[in-house]
Parts: structure tokens; C-alpha cells; sequence
């Protein structure tokens, strides 16, 4: 059947839904009017034709395709090794300290942990420590299942454009999804934001499966009951995914129905997940040095969100607003034309899932400091959707939507996706960098010391740097030869047997009123000092040198690195 006679029919269709008065109305504006008519029928021509290709090829089945299968494995184990390759570079930094340190406890001492700070954290802390059970606790072994999580996420995303748009799409949405900077920072860091990505496009993928299988959604609206809680309970900004399903059963006519079971499920797992709501409020001063500001600025919405860099921000935003305006446009058209799509539009779910939980928390964020950019991450494979549509809708309009025109819609998306890739290499590079966490030293800390010391030596660490920068996280993350055969003279309490995430300290008077400066030659004071890539003073912190002096050392080598300074000191002559 021809794309006109398609038309025809469909205005035959929207004709019979009118009133006889306006029926009579409309013929005679055909009568009278002949180029209207002509514009009208070429705007509905366009509207199916657009429509007719975000429809898959065949019906949907049970299970699909084993094409759709192999190509969410072999893109999802792709987007594995891209984000696990070079994660072993970096240093860890003080978030990932917190994370091994927590990980490394005992069950009974990170419980107890819990109850004092980062309960919002306890159930990633308590994956990783089995996990580091099994494979240790090392920086690329706790980096890895943020890898494996990101390309979970791909291969869900590519789940998801497969079912309900084209191959074409599933395949760009996944590139995309790989490339997106924000992803990529998620995937080489040890905390949870990479598990927020792939659970959140897990609820998305429940309910793309419940809009095409109408018959049998209520075992599936049940599975997204149970995922939402325990998204919540990984990170609570997750709950916030509910408001963008709810927004997009509004938005599509067909799935209205469901605007019930989706109530009664998410108000169900945000009940179940009411401990950690309650223990993330009770522990709401852990964010508190948020309200500084600057975290929710422009430059942070624009840039940082998703993109990080400039030029992948222009890039980015560019074809996410082709990919919406193709929605747009693609609503508009049926509307005019008294259609209804047939299937989901995927495009409509990305800008909810996109626009509706940053809205909340960057509205939220006026009145109360609880945002900063890395929490976006549950929200970047929306973007990486639009992002494909995009190149999706400009190959279409560049080459024309008839089907002989196919191959070179494909091309063109072939050479645009190429393009997205090589403004993202660069950022791939950049975060792989022996410093890119932070602008965190600490390896490189841990190489000075280990070269430069001998056995009986002690060693001082600066506690004036806030807890997520003290030098002292490299000694306690790093493994027990990395520093040699140092003394950790100032240990007070374990890390494992802390209240908080972090060992506790004597300051150097204490310790020497203690004795413990009897017998010791040489000391080594490592003390931070600002890079130039963090705001801050360039100027190292002095902690504990004074009292070192006092108590008959003195200065006698210095070795300026990356973020911080080491200091030898040697008894007075």
C-alpha cells in the first residue's frame, strides 16, 4: 500500500471522528479551498510516514530477536572494557576512600558505621565488601563493577530503542551511551553513581516492556515496585524516577491505564524504602558544605551534568534539541491529524526522565543545598537517547524518509556518531590521567615515600585538609608495602574500629607527650597542598611542622608533588 493511499485513509479515519456539522464544515472548506487541502494532506502524509518509521518492522514478540540480543551484548560488554580500560591509573580519592575503607570494615563494624554517617551509602558499602571479599580491595577492583554497571546500562538502553524504535537507533543510543563523559567518570570511580544509571534505565526498560505487552504488566509492575525500592535504598535521589514514569504514563494516551499500578507501586517501594529516607534526613549534615554554592550554576546545568567538557556540551545539546523538536513536531502532527501512535514514543520518556528529576532537585536546590553535579548521573543514558534521536532525525531530514533512501540515513548517522566519538576522546584521555580523580596524588605520595625512606622511620599526616583530602587516606588505602617500612606514629583509632569512615589521630604533641618520638631518627610529614586544578590556596598546609620543630627536628628535604608536599625532618644536631 502506497505512503497516499496510507494518507488517504487515515484523513478518512479522522473525518468519520468528527461531528456531521463539522464533517459538512470541513468538505466544504475542501470545495473552496484546494490548496489547503494540499497542505493538509502533505502535513498528514509526513506525520505517517514519520510515524511508520519509529514503528518496528515486525510485531512485537515474546522474545526478541536474537539480532537484538547479540547487539546488547556485544555493545554492553563494549562499553565495559572502553570504561574499565586505564581505571587503574588514577589515584583513588577521598569519595572512593570512603568507599574501600567502608567496604574493608567487618559486617558488624560498618553497621555500626552506618548509624553515624553515609547510611545513604550502606547498601553500595555493603556490595563492595563482598565483592572485595572475593576479588580485593585494589583501585581497578573497585573500580571494575562501575564499569560492569555502565555497560549494564548500555546494553539496557539499547534494550529499550530496539523494542520500540529501530536498530538503527538502539545501535546509536548505545555508542552514545558509551561516550557520554558523565558516564564514563561514573564507570572508572569506586561509588555507586554508576549503579543509579543502570537501575534507573532498568525501571525505564519495566516499562517499555509493560507498554508493549498490554496483556501482562501486572507481574511487571510489581518488578518495578521491588527495583525502585532498592534504587532508592543505593541512592535516594532515585525515588525521583518515579515522578518521570508517572509523567510519561500522562503523556501517552495508551498507557494511561496504567496511571493506577504505577501509584500503588511506587508509593509501595518509597514505604519500604522509608529507613534510609529517614536516616538520610537524620544525617543530612554530611552535606552541608554544599551550601557554599556554585554547585547548582550555569556553567553546571550546561556543562557538567552530562557533558563535562565545552565542546561535547555544544555538541550535546544540539542534537538532544533535535531529538526533542522531532518529538515535538512528531506530537503536533498526529494531533493534527486525530492519530494515535500505536507504540510508545521513546523520546517522550528520555525528556521526562531527563527533565523532571533535575528539575526537582535544582528547584529544591534554592531552598535547601542537596545538589552537585555527579548526582546526575541516574538521569545520562536520557541524554544519550535524545542524543541518538537526534542524529536519527537530522540523517532523515539530510537524506529524506523514503526507504531508498536508507542507506544513506545510515551513513550520515555513520559519519555524526563518529564525530560525537571524537569530541568524546578527549575526555576519555583527561579522565584516565595519573590525577584525574580529584586532582588526587596519593600513588604518587605513597612512590615518594616508599623510595625515599628507611625501616624505623615515622611518618606525620596533615588532619587540617577537610576529611575527604587529609594525605593520610593514601597510607590507609594503599596496600602494606606501598609506603615501606614506615612507622604510623600518630594513629590513635583504626579506620575499622571508628566511629566514622575515617581513622582517628593524635596530634603531634600528643603523641610525643605519649613517647612515641623516643626512638624515632627521621620523620616524614606529608601535608596537602591545593592543585591548581581545585579552587583553593596554592600554598601547602603546615600541619604539625611547628611541633615537629619543638620537640628537636628539623626541615632537611622537601619534594613538592602533584597535590601536596613531603617533608623529611631530622633530630637537631
Amino acid at each position: 500500500m502506497s505512503t497516499s493511499t496510507r494518507a488517504s485513509q487515515a484523513l478518512r479515519i479522522r473525518d468519520t471522528r468528527l461531528p456531521p456539522r463539522n464533517r459538512r464544515a470541513q468538505s466544504t472548506r475542501k470545495d473552496s479551498a484546494p490548496l489547503s487541502d494540499f497542505w493538509e494532506r502533505r502535513i498528514l502524509t509526513s506525520s505517517v510516514m514519520l510515524t511508520e518509521s519509529l514503528r518496528p518492522a515486525k510485531p512485537f514478540v515474546r522474545i526478541p530477536s536474537p539480532r537484538v540480543v547479540a547487539l546488547c551484548l556485544a555493545l554492553g560488554a563494549t562499553a565495559t572494557l572502553v570504561t574499565a580500560a586505564g581505571s587503574w591509573v588514577p589515584s583513588l580519592w577521598g569519595d572512593e576512600a570512603a568507599s574501600q575503607l567502608s567496604a574493608r570494615r567487618s559486617l558488624p563494624s560498618l553497621f555500626q558505621m552506618l548509624q553515624h554517617v553515609d547510611a545513604v551509602h550502606g547498601t553500595y558499602y555493603l556490595f563492595l565488601h563482598f565483592w572485595g571479599r572475593v576479588f580485593g580491595y585494589s583501585a581497578f577492583s573497585i573500580r571494575f563493577p562501575s564499569a560492569l554497571a555502565i555497560g549494564a546500562s548500555v546494553a539496557l538502553v539499547v534494550w529499550m530503542c530496539a523494542r520500540v524504535s529501530s536498530m538503527r537507533v538502539a545501535a546509536l543510543a548505545g555508542i552514545a551511551c558509551t561516550v557520554l563523559p558523565r558516564l564514563m567518570y561514573a564507570g572508572g570511580e569506586a561509588r555507586a553513581f554508576s549503579f543509579d544509571a543502570t537501575l534507573a534505565t532498568a525501571l525505564c526498560a519495566i516499562v517499555i516492556e509493560i507498554a508493549v505487552r498490554p496483556g501482562r504488566s501486572r507481574p511487571l509492575w510489581a518488578g518495578y515496585g521491588v527495583l525502585l525500592s532498592i534504587a532508592t535504598y543505593f541512592f535516594i535521589y532515585n525515588s525521583l524516577m518515579a515522578i518521570a514514569v508517572g509523567a510519561f504514563l500522562l503523556l501517552t494516551p495508551s498507557l494511561r491505564q496504567h496511571w493506577r499500578r504505577w501509584f500503588l507501586a511506587s508509593a509501595l517501594a518509597l514505604v519500604a524504602a522509608l529507613p534510609v529516607l529517614v536516616w538520610a534526613y537524620l544525617e543530612r549534615a554530611q552535606i552541608a558544605y554544599l551550601q557554599a554554592g556554585g554547585y547548582a550554576s550555569w556553567d553546571v546545568v550546561l556543562k557538567q551534568l552530562w557533558f563535562e567538557d565545552t565542546r561535547f556540551a555544544w555538541v550535546g545539546w544540539t542534537l538532544m534539541a533535535a531529538g526533542a523538536a522531532s518529538a515535538t513536531a512528531t506530537a503536533w502532527r498526529l494531533r493534527r491529524a486525530g492519530l494515535t501512535r500505536t507504540t510508545p514514543d521513546l523520546r517522550v520518556l528520555a525528556l521526562c526522565w531527563l527533565v523532571l528529576p533535575m528539575g526537582v532537585l535544582l528547584l529544591a536546590n534554592i531552598f535547601f543545598a542537596l545538589f552537585t553535579a555527579r548526582y546526575a548521573a541516574f538521569t545520562a543514558p536520557a541524554a544519550a537517547i535524545l542524543i541518538a534521536t537526534g542524529i536519527d532525525t537530522i540523517a532523515q531530514l539530510a537524506s529524506g524518509r523514503e526507504r531508498r533512501h536508507a542507506r544513506l540515513a545510515t551513513a550520515i548517522c555513520i559519519v555524526l556518531m563518529l564525530g560525537v566519538v571524537a569530541v568524546a576522546a578527549p575526555n576519555w584521555a583527561a579522565q584516565r590521567g595519573p590525577y584525574s580523580q580529584n586532582e588526587s596524588d596519593w600513588n604518587q605520595i605513597a612512590a615518594t615515600v616508599h623510595a625515599h625512606s628507611r625501616p624505623g622511620d615515622a611518618i606525620v599526616f596533615d588532619a587540617d585538609a577537610r576529611p575527604s583530602r587529609r594525605t593520610r587516606l593514601a597510607y590507609d588505602t594503599a596496600p602494606p608495602e606501598a609506603f615501606g617500612p614506615v612507622i604510623d606514629i600518630l594513629l590513635k583509632t583504626p579506620f575499622h574500629s571508628n566511629y566514622t569512615w575515617y581513622a582517628s589521630t593524635y596530634s603531634v604533641s600528643q603523641a610525643a607527650a605519649l613517647g612515641r618520638f623516643n626512638t624515632v631518627s627521621r620523620v616524614w610529614a606529608v601535608e596537602y597542598n591545593t592543585p591548581h586544578g581545585l579552587t583553593g590556596p596554592n600554598t601547602p598546609d603546615t600541619y604539625g611542622l611547628a611541633a615537629l620543630q619543638q620537640i628537636g627536628f628539623h626541615q632537611t628535604a622537601a619534594y613538592r608533588l602533584h597535590a601536596s608536599v613531603v617533608y623529611l625532618f631530622t633530630p637537631n644536631s
